[in-house]
C-alpha cells in the first residue's frame, strides 16, 4: 500500500506521467533480445530484474524533477495467454510472472515514493493478437473471457488499476472493459489509430469510446491513445464532441511512420524529442481531462523529459 494518500490519475489534482517505448528501448538502445516484444520474459533472465528495476528508477527521477505524479505500469504487455504459451509458458508461469512484475513496482514505490511524487500501479495487458493488424477478431464475450485471466490475476495483487494498450478494434475493448468490470478492477482503455486517425480496423476512435461506454456501464476510467504521433489524430480531436472529456491519457509514438512502415525499419526512429514536446503542449488544449502523458514506440527518458516540460 501506498505510504501517502493518492487517487487513481483522473481522479487526483495532478498530471501523470508514466514510462516511453519500453519495448524498443531495451531492444534498440540497451541491446536486449525480446522474442515477440514480450519484455516480461525478462524477470526470468539473470539480471533481468535488475535491468528493469533501472529502466524504472529513470522515471521516478523525471517525475521528482518535474513535480509530477507517476504510473508505473508493469511490462507485461505480452503476458496473457497466447503469447505466453508461445514463449514456453504455462498458465502457472504466466501467472506468476504477471504478480512479480507488481511486487517489483510495488518494491520500487515503497522505496522511492514521495509526497511530491505519488505512484499509482498498474497492470498492463496487450491485445489477444497483433497489435497493429486486426488478425481473428473476437466477440466482446470471447474477449472478456480471454482477458479475465490476466485482470483476475492483477485483481488479486495490490495493483491499482489495470490499462490495455495498442487495441485495434471495438470488441476487444469492450471484453477488456467487462473483465475489470467483473473483478471490480478501475480499468484504462487504450486504442491505436493509423495515420488517418482511426482504428487499424477502421471504426473512429468516437465510436470507440462510445461502444465501450455504452456496452460496460461506462466502467473504463478513462481511455486513451497511444501507438501513433500526434500529427496523426489531433485532427480527430479538434473540434470533437463531448466525448472527448474520456480521452485522458496518452503515448504517442516518437516516428511519424505509419504502422507498416514501422513494420519494416531495421533501425529506430526516434523522430524529435523536443518537437514530440511541443505537440503534446498543443494535445493538451484539445484534451481538458487529460491526466496521463507517456510515450510509446522509439521514446524514452529524452522524449518524455521534453513533454513533461512541455506541458506541466
Amino acid at each position: 500500500m501506498s505510504k501517502y494518500r493518492h487517487s487513481l490519475p483522473h481522479l487526483a489534482d495532478r498530471l501523470f506521467m508514466t514510462d516511453g517505448g519500453m519495448e524498443t528501448f531495451l531492444i534498440f538502445h540497451e541491446g536486449v533480445d525480446l522474442p515477440a516484444f514480450a519484455a516480461f520474459d525478462l524477470l526470468r533472465r539473470d539480471g533481468g530484474l535488475e535491468r528493469l528495476r533501472r529502466y524504472y528508477e529513470r522515471y521516478v527521477a523525471l517525475a521528482r524533477v518535474h513535480g509530477l505524479g507517476l504510473l508505473l505500469e508493469s511490462p507485461t504487455w505480452r503476458a496473457n495467454a497466447d503469447w505466453g504459451r508461445a514463449l514456453g509458458y504455462d498458465a502457472a508461469a504466466l501467472a506468476a510472472a504477471n504478480r512479480l512484475s507488481i511486487d517489483l513496482l510495488l518494491e520500487i514505490r515503497g522505496a522511492l515514493e514521495t509526497r511530491d511524487v505519488p505512484v499509482v500501479i498498474g497492470g498492463v495487458l496487450g491485445p489477444r493478437g497483433d497489435g497493429y493488424v486486426v488478425e481473428r477478431a473476437m466477440s466482446p464475450g470471447e474477449a472478456r473471457d480471454y482477458h479475465a485471466e490476466q485482470v483476475g490475476v492483477f485483481a488479486g495483487t495490490d495493483a491499482d488499476m489495470v490499462t490495455v494498450y495498442t487495441l485495434n478494434y471495438v470488441d476487444e475493448g469492450v471484453g477488456v472493459a467487462l473483465a475489470a468490470r467483473a473483478h471490480r478492477m478501475p480499468a484504462a482503455i487504450s486504442f491505436t489509430l493509423e495515420t488517418d486517425g482511426r482504428l487499424p480496423s477502421g471504426e473512429s476512435l468516437e465510436e470507440a469510446v462510445r461502444r465501450v461506454d455504452e456496452a460496460s456501464g461506462a466502467h473504463p476510467a478513462y481511455y486513451m491513445i497511444n501507438c501513433a504521433h500526434p500529427e496523426h489524430f489531433q485532427h480527430v480531436l479538434r473540434g470533437a464532441g463531448d466525448w472527448v472529456h474520456r480521452i485522458r491519457g496518452l503515448r504517442a509514438n516518437a516516428s511519424r511512420r505509419s504502422h507498416a512502415e514501422l513494420e519494416q525499419c531495421t533501425e529506430l526512429d526516434v523522430g524529435d524529442p523536443l518537437e514530440l514536446g511541443q505537440r503534446y503542449r498543443e494535445l493538451r488544449s484539445l484534451l481538458p481531462g487529460l491526466a496521463v502523458v507517456g510515450g510509446c514506440c522509439g521514446t524514452d527518458h529524452r522524449h518524455i523529459g521534453a513533454i513533461c516540460a512541455a506541458v506541466a
